[in-house]
C-alpha cells in the first residue's frame, strides 16, 4: 500500500492505495464522487474525463499513485462563481447538449480543459477537443453548439 496525496477539487486528500488502484476507483468508491462515470474501463469513451492540473485526463488510466502534489477537478468542482452551474454546465442546458447523460460530465470537463487552453474555438478545434469522448444519443451537433456557447459566456468573464 502507498499512500497517495493530491488535491480533489480544492481539497487536499490523503488516500491508501495498491500501486495498482486507478484513479476513477479512488474518486468514486472512496471520495463518494460519483459525477465521474465509468463507461468502457479502457479510456475510449471518456465518460470519466477528469482535469489533472487543468488539462483533460482519463481517471480510468490514471493510476491515483501518479497524482502526489497534484491538483484533480471532477464535475462536482466546476462551479460557477455563485456556486450553481458552471457557464460550461448552463450552455449545455441551453443548448440542450446532452440527453441520458452518461458522457456530460466527461464532455463538460473536456470542453473546460478545451476552453482553458484555447478560449475562442473554431469548430475544427472543438471537435478535436472532445475527441476521444463518446456520446451514443447525440448527433454531437447540440454539443459543439454547447461548446460553443460556454466559450462565449466564458469570455465575458475573463479579465
Amino acid at each position: 500500500m502507498t499512500t497517495a496525496r493530491f488535491t480533489v477539487n480544492g481539497q487536499p486528500v490523503s488516500v491508501e492505495v495498491e500501486n495498482r488502484r486507478l484513479l476513477v476507483e479512488v474518486l468514486r468508491d472512496d471520495l463518494n464522487l460519483t459525477g465521474t462515470h465509468v463507461g468502457c474501463d479502457t479510456s475510449q469513451c471518456g465518460c470519466c474525463t477528469v482535469l489533472v492540473d487543468g488539462r483533460p485526463a482519463k481517471a480510468c488510466a490514471t493510476l491515483a499513485v501518479s497524482l502526489e502534489g497534484r491538483a484533480v477537478t471532477t464535475i462536482e468542482g466546476l462551479k460557477g462563481a455563485d456556486g450553481g452551474l458552471h457557464p460550461i454546465q448552463q450552455a449545455f442546458v441551453e443548448c440542450h447538449g446532452l440527453q441520458c447523460g452518461f458522457c456530460t460530465p466527461g464532455m463538460v470537463m473536456s470542453t473546460a480543459g478545451l476552453l482553458a487552453e484555447c478560449p475562442k474555438p473554431t469548430d475544427e478545434q472543438i471537435v478535436h477537443g472532445l475527441e476521444g469522448n463518446l456520446c451514443r444519443c447525440t448527433g454531437y451537433v447540440n454539443i459543439v453548439e454547447s461548446v460553443r456557447r460556454a466559450a462565449t459566456a466564458l469570455d465575458g468573464t475573463r479579465s
